[in-house]
């Protein structure tokens, strides 16, 4: 008796809650030099979520026009998507790029518009990218980065996330993207404090060059951060899309990064 009392507690919890699945993916240089066939096999990684954000857009070079072929070719497949695209970073002294966000119109709606984060953008090479979704009557907004590479100390940028959240006191902010170094930075602490948790621990996210063994994964740089208190963690993994190629040179034409997903509801 108390099994079942349990099990329908879970699912008035499971079910009473709105549900979303994100996925972030750094698909390297995505622009003109991704073929038709690269795009269809991104679109098939990708239909079965509800938000996807994406960082490495090509800035010039047909990245827009990459997006909105990926977002054509999700339109073929059963369901309505739209996107958005932001204006290239206004990095001068690093590698200029554009983010995007594509989602499935029938789970969730774009309130407003997207924006770059200007505030920091002379602290921040390629200034994170802000848009608020809806899903049936509850709002967040996802927070789309890359960082500048390991070697260039991304903690000198990621240090500023820290004023984020009292700066957008409204939002619900979601952290997603390619942040070049794991969780367990110390940069991090002012986040985790905050009452923020990543959604992966010790998850590996970067392709090697060759695989060893069964080991492909080089380092663990993407992750997603949210608020415990204002989000409820339903599910989450990885994207292995790599198995699917013979050798990791094949799946590196994808990227050299795997997709992470991430299912949630909103508490409050």
């Amino acid at each position: 008796m108390k099994f079942f009392l349990t099990l329908l507690l879970f699912l008035i919890c499971f079910f009473g809650f709105s549900q979303t699945k994100l996925l972030s993916w750094n698909i390297q240089n995505f622009g003109k030099s991704k073929s038709e066939e690269t795009i269809s096999f991104i679109a098939n990684t990708l239909r079965n979520y509800d938000i996807i954000a994406i960082q490495e857009v090509v800035a010039g070079h047909g990245g827009a026009q990459a997006v909105a072929r990926l977002a054509d070719e999700l339109n073929r497949k059963g369901a309505k998507w739209d996107y958005t695209i932001s204006n290239p970073t206004s990095s001068s002294a690093y590698k200029t790029e554009r983010y995007a966000f594509i989602w499935k119109t029938s789970k969730v709606r774009k309130i407003g518009k997207a924006w770059l984060e200007k505030k920091y953008n002379l602290e921040i090479d390629r200034e994170p990218y802000f848009c608020t979704f809806q899903y049936e009557n509850k709002q967040f907004t996802v927070v789309n980065f890359h960082a500048i590479t390991k070697n260039k100390q991304p903690e000198t940028e990621i240090k500023y996330f820290k004023f984020l959240p009292d700066q957008y006191p409204d939002l619900n902010l979601i952290f997603a993207g390619d942040f070049n170094c794991p969780q367990s930075y110390t940069v991090f602490n002012p986040l985790k404090k905050m009452g923020y948790e990543s959604v992966f621990i010790g998850q590996k996210t970067s392709l090697k060059k060759e695989c060893k063994e069964d080991a492909c994964l080089a380092s663990e740089f993407d992750n997603i951060f949210f608020k415990s208190l204002k989000i409820n963690h339903l599910n989450s993994g990885i994207i292995p899309f790599y198995k699917s190629f013979t050798t990791l040179k094949e799946a590196r034409i994808i990227s050299d990064h795997i997709p992470i997903w991430f299912e949630f509801s909103i508490l409050n």
